[in-house]
C-alpha cells in the first residue's frame, strides 16, 4: 500500500482533502451549478409524492452515512438521491392540539392542506379523536381526490397497513386513525354511522394502484391468511363478515385488475396490460427491509416501480404516494439499525422513481412527516460506523453510542448506572440504542421537518411553511383541486400546448378559445373541502 493510501485507512479520509484547492473546486462546482438552474414553471402532469414516515433530519444524515459505509465508503460525502433534489424547505408539523403531533394529524396536513389534531385523519379539527359524531360534516379530501377527479391515475404505496395512517390521510374521513376494521371500533362509533378504514378504501375513491399490507383487515372472522394458515392471529378480523378483497376483485369484474399477496403473483403482473392493481403482502405492515424475504416479499423499489408503470399509461398524469413507513416504526422501538436501513431503501425508491420519469412533467417531493428524539453525538471519527461507539467516554468512564434517544425502551439504568457496552456489538439488527427516559415505545419530536422538490414549480417548496401549505403548492403546480391559475397560463388543448397571457392572448399558440378561457375560470370556483 502507498503511504496515501494507509493514510487514508488511518484517517478515515481522503488525502486530497488536505489540499484546500479540493474544497474550492467543490464548491465552484457546486455555485455553478445553482447559477444555472432555471426555473421549470410547467404544469405537472405527474406527482410522485415520497414521505418517509419518522424521518427527521437526524434520521435523514444517519442514514446517508449509513449508505455510504454500507458501500465500503466513509459515509459523510456520500450523496443520497434525496441530497440531489434542488429545492429545499422546512415544514412546521404540529398540529392544531399537540405542539408533536402523530402520522394521521400531519398526513391530514400535508395531503388535504388542512391541520387538525392528534389521531383523526382526513378530517378537520372540529372533529374529536374517536368520537363518531363530531366526524360529519366536517371530512376533507385530499390531493390523491384532486388529482382523480381532474382525470389523473392514482395510487398508494406503503411498506404499513395500506390502512395506516400516512395512506388513510389519501382516501378515508376517521375520527380515529386506528379503526382498521370494523372489529377496531365502538358499537357506538357503527350505531352512528362511521364506517372503518378498510371499507373507505374501496368507496371514498377509486384508487388504481393499491400495494402494501393489511390482508387481516380486508377479511371476514375465521378467514385464514393465505401466507400464515396456522396462525391465528393473522386471520380475517371484520365482524361484519365482508370480504373487502373479493369485492374489490368483483367491483373491477372486467377491467384490466389484479391481486396479489406474493412475490410470485405480483412479478406475473404485466404494468402494460394492468390498470388496477390490489397487492397486500402482508396480514398486517410489511417485513423490515433488513428482514425481507426476497422470495415473498418485493421491496418499495419494486413496488415503486411497478406502480408508476402501471400509472403512467394515463396521458393525463397520476400522482402516486410512496411511502417507507416503517423507519417510524423502527424508531418507536428504539432500533437505529432497523430505521436507517429502511431510510436507505427509501432513498432507492426515490432513485427508482426519477429514473422512471421526467424531470419536464414531474414534480417529486421526498419530505417527513414528523420527527424522532434520535440525537447524532460524542465526536466520533470520520468514517467511524453510524451504529458504533464514541471515542468520547462519559464521566462515568463508560461509553455510549453515536445515536441514542431521548426516551424509549433503551433505557437501562440499574442502580444509578449505565450498562457496560464495550463489549457489546451496537452495529447489530437486534440493538437498541440507549434512552435517556424510560418508555415502551419512542415518541415523535417536534422539530420541522425538510421538504424536498425537484420538476414543475418545485420552486415553490423553498422556505420554512406550515406543513399543510404542501397539499396546496402541489394543487397548484398540478392544477388540480381548488386553485387553477396556473392552469389558465398553459392551457392544453387536445393538441399541442397554448399558453395565453392574463390578457388572453395566445403565446405561439393562436387564440385560446373563449370556451377553454370560461372553462377555466368555472373550475377555479370548485369548492375545496
Amino acid at each position: 500500500l502507498s503511504v496515501g493510501c494507509v493514510l487514508e485507512l488511518l484517517l478515515g479520509y481522503q488525502v486530497e482533502e488536505e489540499n484546500p484547492e479540493f474544497w474550492r473546486a467543490q464548491a465552484k462546482q457546486t455555485l455553478q451549478s445553482v447559477l444555472d438552474r432555471k426555473l421549470n414553471t410547467k404544469v405537472a402532469k405527474n406527482i410522485l409524492f415520497f414521505l418517509g414516515d419518522g424521518m427527521g433530519i437526524t434520521t435523514y444524515t444517519a442514514a446517508r452515512i449509513l449508505k455510504g459505509q454500507l458501500q465500503n465508503q466513509s459515509g459523510e460525502e456520500t450523496v443520497m438521491t434525496m441530497d440531489t433534489f434542488p429545492y429545499v424547505g422546512l415544514a412546521k408539523t404540529y398540529s392544531v392540539d399537540f405542539q408533536i403531533a402523530d402520522s394521521a394529524a400531519t398526513a391530514t396536513a400535508y395531503l388535504c392542506g388542512v391541520k387538525t389534531n392528534l389521531n383523526t385523519v382526513g378530517v378537520n379539527a372540529a372533529a374529536r379523536n374517536g368520537i363518531c359524531r363530531t366526524q360529519k360534516g366536517n371530512e376533507v379530501t385530499s390531493i390523491l381526490k384532486w388529482a382523480k377527479d381532474a382525470g389523473k391515475s392514482v395510487g398508494i404505496v406503503t411498506t404499513t397497513r395500506v390502512q395506516h395512517a400516512t395512506p388513510a390521510g389519501s382516501y378515508a374521513h376517521s375520527a380515529s386513525r386506528t379503526w382498521y376494521s370494523d372489529a377496531d371500533m365502538p358499537d357506538s362509533a357503527i350505531g352512528e354511522g362511521c364506517t372503518d378504514i378498510s371499507s373507505q378504501l374501496l368507496k371514498n375513491v377509486d384508487i388504481d394502484v393499491i400495494i402494501g399490507g393489511g390482508r387481516q383487515y380486508m377479511t371476514p372472522r375465521g378467514t385464514k391468511d393465505p401466507e400464515y394458515p396456522a396462525d391465528f392471529s393473522s386471520g380475517g378480523k371484520r365482524r361484519d363478515g365482508r370480504h373487502l378483497i373479493q369485492e374489490w376483485q368483483n367491483m373491477k369484474n372486467g377491467k384490466a385488475a389484479h391481486y396479489a399477496w406474493n412475490k410470485t403473483e405480483f412479478d406475473a403482473i404485466d404494468p402494460e396490460t394492468t390498470d388496477y392493481l390490489m397487492a397486500l403482502f402482508e396480514p398486517g405492515d410489511l417485513r423490515y427491509e433488513a428482514e425481507r424475504d426476497p422470495s415473498m416479499d418485493p421491496s418499495i423499489i419494486e413496488t415503486t416501480e411497478k406502480a408508476i408503470r402501471i400509472l403512467q399509461k394515463n396521458p393525463k398524469g397520476f400522482f402516486l404516494l410512496v411511502e417507507s413507513g416503517r423507519i417510524d416504526q423502527a424508531h418507536h422501538q428504539g432500533n437505529a439499525y432497523l430505521a436507517l436501513h429502511e431510510a436507505v431503501a427509501f432513498d432507492g425508491a426515490i432513485a427508482r422513481g426519477l429514473e422512471l420519469t421526467s424531470e419536464d412533467d414531474t414534480l417529486t417531493i421526498a419530505t417527513a412527516d414528523h420527527s424522532h428524539p434520535l440525537t447524532f453525538n460524542g465526536f466520533p471519527f470520520r468514517g467511524q460506523s453510524i451504529l458504533g461507539k464514541s471515542p468520547l467516554w462519559g464521566t462515568d468512564m463508560l461509553p455510549y453510542t453515536t445515536l441514542m434517544y431521548g426516551n424509549g425502551p433503551g433505557h437501562k439504568i440499574v442502580n444509578g448506572k449505565r450498562p457496560d457496552i464495550r463489549n457489546v456489538n451496537t452495529n447489530s439488527m437486534e440493538y437498541i440504542q440507549l434512552s435517556a427516559a424510560p418508555l415502551d415505545s419512542t415518541t415523535h419530536s417536534g422539530e420541522d421537518v425538510v421538504v424536498l422538490a425537484r420538476g414543475p414549480m418545485a420552486h415553490l417548496f423553498s422556505g420554512i411553511q406550515e406543513q399543510n401549505y404542501i397539499a396546496h403548492a402541489l394543487g397548484y403546480a398540478a392544477c388540480v383541486g381548488a386553485d387553477l391559475r396556473h392552469c389558465q397560463e398553459h392551457i392544453t388543448p387536445a393538441v399541442g400546448r397554448t399558453s395565453i397571457s392574463p390578457n388572453g392572448n395566445g403565446a405561439a399558440g393562436g387564440l385560446a378559445t373563449p370556451i377553454s378561457i370560461l372553462l377555466a375560470s368555472l373550475l377555479a370556483f370548485r369548492i375545496l373541502m
